[in-house]
């Protein structure tokens, strides 16, 4: 099996050094200090479960590689449709690309069946971008559980959590799902096979979708706003209006509001990946996050009122993030 990890940052290094565990024929595709880091000492991986080294071939020019059987895209959303140049090189016939993102993906209603099927939700897919550079027929959905983050360049440190889900948009048990999950498997890592990975987005969605945006607006931790008795309740109810967009969409994420708090709250003071972007002035993950679920509930006549209060803020604030990174 050979593999291509686009975007090899923590979650992407992380995932190349188990499939090399596992005799994978891995490359990653970095850039900067991570790249020569990762070209000199390999990738080194901190983990409770056992540190390890994997000495993996890594790049920032995809056609050193040629095409695989998969890529995975450890890139941010908002990355996807401008990552033409990074896996055109990659792409035979055959590959699969398995796209570790949060929140809604742009090809969630490929093989959805419905009213819906096929439709193209212009938050995370404006004019069809994505589409055109990652063809939703190629895409393996993947769910991340696992938390890591880089201590250094070269250098995974894995928090907690070895779960990625995965499954195809049309919901079978394909073979090239199967394949990549053994694999997965054989390095150390969970890989189950959801025939409703839909499920799971929304599971993982409610806290993204509420948590995120928060941190960013009040430079809280996790515990901070589980703790805060006002914020709480407007996470509580950004929640409640997610889980309703969710089954006004079939899906019913076996999930209660109040264990998904009580999850995050066990955390602690973690910041979120959005509360870290905003410190590092990178652009803000939030249209796939937020902005989706309130185009998907006018799509769907549900209100929500918190959601759409909420991304307005937001937005305004992505907007001037967006602003100096553009100018750098």
């Amino acid at each position: 099996m050979k593999v291509a990890v686009v975007g090899a940052g923590a979650i992407g290094a992380y995932v190349g050094a188990a499939l090399d565990r596992a005799g994978a024929d891995v490359h990653l595709i970095a850039r900067g200090p991570h790249l020569a880091a990762m070209r000199q000492h390999g990738v080194q991986v901190l983990s409770p479960r056992g540190d390890f080294t994997a000495h993996v071939h890594a790049t920032d020019r995809p056609s050193d590689v040629g095409p695989v059987d998969y890529v995975f895209l450890g890139l941010k959303a908002n990355s996807y449709a401008a990552c033409g140049p990074l896996v055109e090189p990659l792409v035979k016939e055959s590959t699969a690309l398995v796209a570790a993102q949060n929140g809604i993906p742009w090809w969630y209603f490929h093989g959805h069946g419905g009213p819906h099927d096929g439709r193209t939700v212009e938050s995370v897919d404006p004019g069809g971008s994505v589409s055109a550079v990652l063809p939703p027929g190629r895409a393996v959905g993947c769910v991340v559980y696992a938390a890591t983050e880089l201590a250094a360049p070269g250098v995974v440190r894995h928090l907690e959590g070895t779960r990625f889900s995965i499954g195809e948009p049309d919901r079978s048990v394909s073979r090239r799902c199967l394949d990549f999950s053994d694999a997965m498997r054989a390095g150390g890592l969970k890989c189950p096979v959801e025939a409703e990975l839909r499920e799971d987005i929304w599971i993982k969605l409610l806290g993204n979708i509420s948590f995120n945006p928060i941190s960013a607006l009040t430079r809280a931790t996790m515990r901070e706003m589980c703790l805060h008795r006002s914020t709480r309740e407007v996470i509580e109810t950004m929640m409640a209006e997610t889980l309703a967009v969710a089954r006004s969409l079939g899906c019913r994420p076996g999930i209660s509001i109040e264990r998904r708090l009580a999850g995050a709250e066990r955390v602690g003071d973690h910041r979120t990946s959005t509360l870290q972007d905003l410190e590092k002035g990178k652009p803000l993950e939030l249209d796939v996050l937020l902005a989706a679920v309130v185009e998907l509930a006018g799509v769907t006549g549900v209100p929500v009122p918190t959601l759409r209060t909420v991304a307005a803020i937001s937005d305004l604030l992505a907007r001037g993030t967006a602003a100096p990174a553009a100018a750098a």
